[in-house]
């Protein structure tokens, strides 16, 4: 697939609010770990293999490697994640497939137990911010490189 049209040169404007709006959703948010473990989730589901060379490029620059980052895939087979971990990872999952399964109850309440209510809020935004980056990479064909950083241009 060939790039369609890069969205950081056809918007750029555009594409800055939102990853402001992104910034603004982290600042005092959540701990790093737990947000790159939901933006490596969110593009495995979506597929997006520009996302994940990103997000993977950030969590690896952040300090020694994280096995944890290798088996988010499967983090309901594993105990290596904590109790907030895996509630964000399955309120990721399912807001990333909503349209697939619905939100359950089991995913919600398993969100209320480790978040407060705004800390829901901003959690559920800023998966909201992943998938549509996401998206804007799989609509506009944005690809992972053998460069280190996603094609853009």
């Amino acid at each position: 697939m060939t790039i369609r049209t890069s969205p950081f040169v056809a918007a750029p404007q555009l594409v800055q609010q939102l990853m402001d709006y992104g910034r603004t959703l982290l600042t005092d948010g959540f701990e790093q770990a737990l947000v790159r473990l939901v933006a490596i989730r969110t593009s495995q589901i979506n597929g997006s293999a520009a996302g994940l060379q990103l997000y993977y490029l950030e969590a690896r620059k952040q300090g020694p490697a994280d096995l944890r980052l290798d088996l988010v895939v499967a983090w309901r087979e594993t105990d290596f994640f904590n109790a907030r971990e895996r509630a964000a990872l399955g309120w990721a999952e399912a807001l990333t497939r909503v349209a697939e399964a619905r939100v359950s109850d089991e995913a919600f309440d398993a969100m209320k137990a480790q978040f407060t209510d705004e800390e829901h809020v901003r959690l559920t935004l800023m998966i909201g911010v992943f998938n549509s980056f996401n998206g804007l990479a799989a609509g506009h064909g944005v690809k992972a490189t053998s460069d280190a950083r996603p094609q853009t241009s």
